[in-house]
């Protein structure tokens, strides 16, 4: 078996193993709008699974992936587990709003993000079982319309922020008023190839 071979034979099984165990319910909505780059969804009532931590963008969402994902194997009062669902999101604490320039300045500062998996739409908020450790927090968020950005690869601080001001901008140029500050929703396991990536910059509507 020549080397061309062997690396077909190992990206087609790296393929496979992504698309596998990547295959997880996700979270629904209604594309309201498709526009240049970005389309404008609606998403019903949901209950999620969360944390808040502190440090920086990687920091954080290690520490606050590893801590839900406790909560949804096992470490809850009937130490039941829970399926995997996509996306995780990761958001910024509110914090005061300052003018957008250009260049964007990178700046991986220490600050609380929040870490949220969404729950199986099989569950209530009255059949989910609590957790164990105090730092989960078990919610509903209410409906809301959102704007989203697409980009595939693996995610980075830098790549988050640079699709940020690109959906602010794009948003900006259609008249469509924000509320809140945008997020992060990633859809794959880590270990997923980067072009089977799908990651999203959402960004609440008023």
């Amino acid at each position: 078996m020549n080397i061309l071979l062997i690396i077909i034979v190992l990206i087609a099984g790296w393929s496979l193993y992504g698309y596998f165990s990547s295959h997880v319910e996700q979270a629904q909505y209604t594309v309201e709008k498709k526009a240049n780059g970005y389309e404008i969804r609606k998403y019903p009532s949901h209950i999620v699974a969360q944390t808040t931590v502190d440090g920086s963008y990687d920091q954080a969402v290690r520490n606050g992936f590893s801590i839900v994902a406790n909560y949804i194997f096992g470490a809850n009062e009937k130490k039941n587990k829970i399926a995997m669902t996509s996306p995780v999101v990761v958001k910024d604490t509110p914090s005061e709003k300052i003018a957008m320039t250009a260049p964007v300045m990178v700046e991986d500062a220490s600050k609380e993000r929040v870490i949220s998996f969404g729950m199986p739409k099989s569950y209530t908020l009255d059949t989910l079982p609590v957790p164990l450790d105090p730092r989960v927090k078990v919610v509903e968020i209410p409906e809301k319309r959102v704007a989203a950005i697409r980009f595939s690869g693996y995610r980075s601080y830098a790549r988050v922020q640079r699709m940020e001001q690109k959906l602010s901008e794009l948003l900006a140029q259609d008249g469509i008023q924000t509320t809140g500050t945008p997020f992060y929703a990633g859809y794959n396991a880590p270990w997923t190839p980067p072009w089977m990536m799908r990651n999203e910059v959402m960004i609440e509507l008023r």
